[in-house]
């Protein structure tokens, strides 16, 4: 396994980050795995050489949060982990229950520690980017956090990129604790951070650990063998039907792969990986190949030919770069 500092901090992760999405009660997503289905993934994924888990309060109402720091506990050290957790969505049917208000930021902090079982938590992210609140007040509890030593490090996911550096201006300028990584969607199918978000990262020093890096599964042939997932997750509806330069994505993915012999999932994550900048994509692992897969994806390298055909669909459409 390979570590890296994440972002301009000192803070070292493994190359692959084990998403705990996958982890938690069906009851809250179909292809969701309990608790004893879940274990031997985090287990492997240690013994394996990952350090960096990812969850956060909203998986599967905390019950993410609980499986992930029972087997950290089992399998692992707790010192020798990096723990992200997240907040943002509605935890509960009060009025201050969601968002990123001083009260929310700090009773979702307060929660996760109990969940996690543990005094300290590596990474806190906001989920999403909260027009309702003033970012002073997000920042200011963020830094009030960190500095009480309930949290490590700052993070931040999915936004523009003005709102991100709204955040990190204001964090500099004060002096405040500031976001050390950024979370977003990124994918052969899922481009547009590279045209403002992406290079603001890389301008900052922020490291990025893209979610999604096989797109809910499509890079990794699930739409053909019809998965659970794949038939019931509302996102894969929601985020790429009717595009045709999904499909046309997939078919190149899956042009490369048969040529290498290789499964599809371990050529769009070696894209993935080879992008400047990229830090530790965020996996979920739910079958006994995927582990293989994705370790299998940190020595793959590219040729330019490769690359070329893989992003050729969504160059042929994309977006113009702004003034």
């Amino acid at each position: 396994m390979e570590y890296i500092r994440l972002g301009r901090s000192g803070l070292k992760v493994s190359r692959l980050c084990l998403g705990c999405m996958t982890y938690g009660d069906p009851t809250w997503r179909p292809w969701v795995l309990r608790e004893d289905e879940a274990r031997p993934f985090i287990r492997d994924g240690l013994e394996a050489g990952i350090n960096f888990f990812d969850t956060a309060n909203i998986y599967s109402a905390g019950e993410s949060e609980r499986i992930l720091g029972r087997a950290i506990k089992d399998f692992g050290r707790r010192d020798d982990a990096v723990i992200a957790t997240k907040a943002y969505f509605p935890t509960g049917g009060g009025a201050n229950d969601r968002g990123l208000s001083r009260k929310h930021i700090l009773a979702s902090i307060d929660a996760s520690l109990q969940r996690l079982n543990t005094d300290f938590i590596d990474i806190f992210v906001i989920h999403r980017f909260d027009p309702h609140t003033p970012i002073e007040e997000t920042a200011e509890a963020l830094d009030t956090a960190v500095r009480v030593g309930k949290i490590r490090y700052l993070g931040a996911s999915s936004m523009h990129a003005w709102q991100f550096m709204k955040f990190l201006a204001f964090q500099r300028y004060n002096r405040l604790a500031s976001f050390i990584t950024m979370q977003s969607q990124y994918n052969l199918m899922t481009r547009e951070d590279e045209q403002e978000l992406i290079p603001l990262c890389q301008e900052e020093g922020i490291g990025l650990t893209p979610w999604s890096p096989l797109g809910r599964g499509l890079l990794a042939g699930s739409h053909r063998a019809e998965t659970l997932r794949a038939g019931t997750d509302e996102q894969v509806t929601q985020w790429y039907d009717g595009r045709k330069e999904v499909d046309e994505t997939i078919a190149a993915v899956e042009k490369v792969a048969d040529t290498r012999g290789l499964p599809p999932a371990r050529i769009a994550l070696a894209w993935v990986l080879s992008r400047h900048g990229i830090t530790a994509p965020i996996l979920g692992l739910s079958k006994p190949h995927h582990l293989s897969d994705a370790l299998g994806a940190l020595q793959l390298v590219l040729s330019g030919d490769e690359v070329g055909l893989l992003e050729a669909p969504l160059n042929a459409r994309k977006i113009p770069a702004r003034w």
